[in-house]
């Protein structure tokens, strides 16, 4: 873990945040400034800087696993949801610790932003 990682302070529970989920693998909270009805960052637990970052295809799939066990859990399932995972400043990642937004509630549109 990163010391001055936002989300790596949420992981030790350092800086409060809404809890949707967690394992012993990953943690989800609702995003602070919300897009849609439904905004959960799920992250793991393990400081990972971005998706190039990454090597354990294993954490990845955890991570959207739990996003779909909280659409199901949230009811968004039978309308669809979004998952996104932003890479770097150009994308749109503003915390450099690799985090998938589920994103529900509200129709979607194509191209995203």
């Amino acid at each position: 873990m990163a010391d001055d990682c936002l989300f790596c302070r949420i992981v030790r529970k350092e800086i409060p945040a809404k809890l949707v989920a967690e394992d012993e693998h990953c943690v989800a909270f609702r995003d602070i400034n919300p897009q849609a009805p439904v905004h959960v960052l799920v992250i793991p637990r393990e400081h990972v800087p971005s998706l190039d970052h990454a090597r354990d295809a294993a954490m990845l799939g955890r991570l959207s696993l739990m996003a779909a066990e909280i659409a199901r859990n949230e009811g968004i399932t039978a309308n669809g949801y979004r998952t996104v995972m932003n890479t770097n400043a150009a994308a749109g990642q503003t915390v450099f610790h690799v985090h998938l937004h589920l994103l529900g509630g509200r129709s979607m549109h194509w191209p995203p932003g």
